[in-house]
């Protein structure tokens, strides 16, 4: 069933246009994406299926798109390539707005950015974020994959990467596929490590950021750092 063929009650366009998105139910504005159902369920029950499934929006926005061919409606890639777009789409709008402020005035933004980035992958992955003297976003990388220990995240290539961006400050981040945020001793002593090297060419690092769907731990947060 498609939005033509819900009560015009009902349909979320005209909802939208009517009283503004922000009245709009997560189901609702998901709805507006997917545009059409599927046999047995209309796009609103299709879009509330999906966010019962994973968790909400944020949940859906951290699905891989082969976890979205498994539901019913999801298969062809018309519908998973839009979700997609939006999930980048998410990513662009907070690295711009770490761009234009400094880390500190928004921690929350840092660690959604990186569950974004990072947080729904199925391995691990080591990520810095590069920042300016006044401590804004100058760009995110992924420099490792991999089980993260001390002899897999070579400092010296996190040093090079840094002085090649002319950093003066980063935030180290990777991602626990297990869905567990907190850091392990090998974690711990990275973190020290790559602070000892990287003070060597004036460098601070500012945070480690550990990030699964939905969740975060920050060191610096937790007197770690």
């Amino acid at each position: 069933m498609a939005f033509k063929d819900l009560p015009l009650d009902a349909r979320p366009r005209e909802k939208l246009m009517a009283r503004g998105a922000a009245a709009l139910a997560d189901a609702e504005l998901l709805a507006l994406l997917l545009r059409t159902g599927v046999a047995g369920s209309n796009v609103l029950q299709l879009a509330q299926q999906l966010l019962e499934r994973f968790g909400g929006l944020s949940g859906l926005l951290h699905t891989a798109p082969d976890d979205l061919k498994e539901v019913k409606g999801m298969g062809g890639s018309a519908k998973r390539s839009e979700l997609m777009a939006v999930l980048e789409l998410a990513r662009r709008a907070m690295g711009e707005r770490l761009k234009e402020r400094t880390v500190f005035d928004s921690p929350e933004a840092v660690k959604q950015y990186l569950q974004l980035h990072i947080g729904s992958r199925p391995h691990e992955v080591f990520a810095v974020l590069f920042l300016d003297v006044q401590h804004r976003l100058l760009t995110l990388e992924e420099l490792f994959r991999g089980t993260l220990t001390q002899t897999s995240v070579y400092p010296r290539e996190v040093v090079t990467r840094a002085l090649h961006h002319k950093a003066a400050a980063v935030v180290l981040a990777h991602n626990h596929p297990s869905g567990s945020i907190e850091p392990s001793r090998a974690d711990e002593s990275l973190t020290q490590t790559l602070r000892a090297a990287l003070a060597l060419v004036d460098v601070r690092v500012l945070d480690h950021v550990i990030v699964s769907p939905g969740q975060s731990f920050s060191m610096a947060e937790r007197g770690l750092i």
